[in-house]
């Protein structure tokens, strides 16, 4: 699916998830990372970096955990405006992505409402 594939995907109305804590995103930083993402199709990974203030490593090290758990892709293209090697890293909400974090919301709003325990 190319990036405006998904971007009218989730312009789409959606059914509510229903209401799941999210361990993995759970975790602030990841958290913040989700919430960028959330609304766009991809953002380069320094934009992500200097939006949330992080270390290469800090960002890199969270954006594994969340790969790992098939929550975001991550990908390299080369850019028309370097000379050198370096390439460009994407990163984007994977469809499941989407849904957990969406669950997710939806746990912490019943949470702040006073909503029943939510089983993690």
């Amino acid at each position: 699916m190319s990036r405006s594939d998904d971007a009218s995907a989730r312009t789409r109305p959606q059914p509510a998830p229903p209401a799941e804590f999210h361990e993995v995103i759970h975790a602030p930083v990841r958290l913040r990372i989700c919430g960028l993402l959330r609304q766009v199709d991809a953002l380069e990974f320094s934009v992500i970096r200097d939006a949330l203030e992080l270390k290469d490593a800090n960002l890199s090290k969270n954006l594994k955990v969340l790969g790992d758990a098939e929550l975001v892709t991550v990908t390299k293209e080369s850019s028309p405006d370097r000379g050198d090697s370096r390439r460009l890293t994407w990163v984007a909400l994977t469809a499941d992505g989407h849904s957990a974090l969406e669950s997710h919301l939806a746990a912490l709003r019943a949470i702040a409402e006073g909503g029943a325990a939510l089983s993690r």
